[in-house]
């Protein structure tokens, strides 16, 4: 078990990411806690998905930027090398083949930071995500 310097908190990888204290209250303090190099990056994901799901709630959900409506849409986060976008499982596979150049796993994507975010195939699983998963009988 590795436990955080600052926190206290135990986990069980070494330097797991994590919030030491309090989590964000809105994604614009998630965004400015971030390292600045994933900044622009979390900026331009944020604006693409509230464009796309103008009618979803903005929230942080297990200390992640969230857009929801009736259910979690769509979350996306900052990592070392990456940002991970979390449209979940059936997104993921509805979209595997435009998403062939990305790592994937069930239910996230990730974007790395050498590379360009490819903004419009996001604000269509966005819309996908609104879509599918924001109907009021889930």
């Amino acid at each position: 078990m590795w436990k955080c310097p600052k926190c206290g908190r135990a986990f069980k990888n070494t330097n797991q990411d994590h919030y030491c204290g309090k989590a964000p209250a809105t994604i614009e303090e998630y965004i400015e806690r971030q390292q600045e190099q994933a900044q622009p990056y979390l900026r331009q994901i944020n604006k693409t998905i509230k464009e796309a799901l103008p009618d979803g709630m903005e929230k942080i959900s297990w200390s992640m930027p969230t857009y929801w409506k009736n259910h979690n849409l769509i979350q996306f986060a900052a990592f070392k090398k990456h940002i991970g976008l979390y449209p979940g499982p059936e997104a993921v596979e509805a979209f595997a083949d435009r998403l062939r150049e990305y790592k994937t796993s069930k239910g996230a994507v990730q974007f790395p930071y050498d590379k360009p975010l490819p903004l419009e195939l996001i604000a269509e699983i966005a819309k996908w995500c609104g879509k599918e998963y924001g109907a009021a009988d889930l």
